[in-house]
């Protein structure tokens, strides 16, 4: 059983990079703020990335449940993530997407996103309304820090002030940044866990099976315990060079972490914070190769 922490939806992004728009083209390009880049597997040609593309992955790879969260730059899906989850509704679970004066509700998903990298206004106890509203209605929070530490005095305000809300570090606290060991240090507060989504993507250039990353998961558990940490894939933009089977199996294979800890990184950990539950059971099949 494998749950992905952080993966991506969108019919059509909408989204920003800095004061620029970015927006799904064709073959899995999109105009990113004024420069084509090959956001999505060029088999993603009409600029769409759809839950049933995502599930026939998942199913293909032997995933057996998802987390999905936007991103600034894809936009606000939120009404696209809560018609995936009426199709999907044993395999996905949705997070609201929480834009700066833009309306958002937490009806209807699981939990809530927040760029906290990208606020327009910052300083998170501004914006402690979300978090706080979170808490109060039995919603997780994912959030993307800051490189480093200059978030996580913060979010250490956050946390003890709502020592019930159950909080995901996303993106592997930035691991390849400085100080990225400060993030990961929250997650030894009760309800704060990681998630490694776009960890492939950090470590890209070392490329597969990421000996470097192996590496950072092991330090990161040295840290908070292996208790703590979730695998995400960052899908479909890391499928650009990898696939979506790739983005876990490098954990599998690694003689470095133990059985258990690869159970609890790919699945218990997840499943007990995001509250899975009823997952199906996936029969592998043999392919032709």
């Amino acid at each position: 059983m494998i749950i992905d922490a952080h993966a991506h939806l969108w019919r059509a992004q909408t989204g920003r990079r800095d004061d620029k728009p970015v927006r799904s083209l064709r073959n899995g390009i999109s105009d990113f703020g004024g420069e084509l880049r090959q956001m999505m597997p060029p088999y993603m040609i009409n600029g769409e990335n759809s839950p049933e593309m995502l599930i026939s992955n998942m199913d293909y790879a032997g995933v057996n449940g998802a987390v999905i969260v936007s991103e600034v730059m894809d936009g606000n899906q939120n009404d696209y993530f809560l018609q995936a989850k009426e199709k999907f509704p044993d395999r996905l679970k949705i997070c609201a997407f929480f834009d700066e004066g833009e309306p958002y509700t937490l009806d209807g998903f699981d939990g809530v996103k927040i760029c906290a990298c990208k606020l327009k206004t910052p300083g998170l106890q501004k914006h402690f309304d979300v978090f706080e509203s979170a808490q109060k209605q039995g919603k997780f929070v994912c959030i993307e820090l800051e490189d480093g530490d200059s978030q996580t005095g913060e979010m250490r305000e956050i946390i003890e002030q709502l020592p019930d809300l159950k909080i995901a570090i996303g993106h592997f606290g930035m691991v390849t940044r400085d100080n990225w060991q400060e993030q990961i240090k929250l997650a030894r507060y009760k309800n704060v866990f990681v998630e490694s989504g776009g960890i492939t993507w950090l470590f890209n250039q070392e490329f597969y099976p990421y000996p470097s990353a192996i590496e950072a998961i092991r330090e990161a558990a040295e840290i908070c315990g292996f208790d703590k940490l979730m695998w995400g894939s960052d899908y479909p933009r890391t499928m650009v060079e990898i696939t979506y089977k790739m983005s876990y199996d490098f954990i599998t294979k690694s003689a470095q972490i133990s059985e258990r800890d690869k159970e609890k990184f790919l699945f218990s950990n997840a499943k007990a914070f995001y509250g899975f539950d009823n997952l199906p059971q996936i029969t592998p099949l043999s392919n032709m190769l």
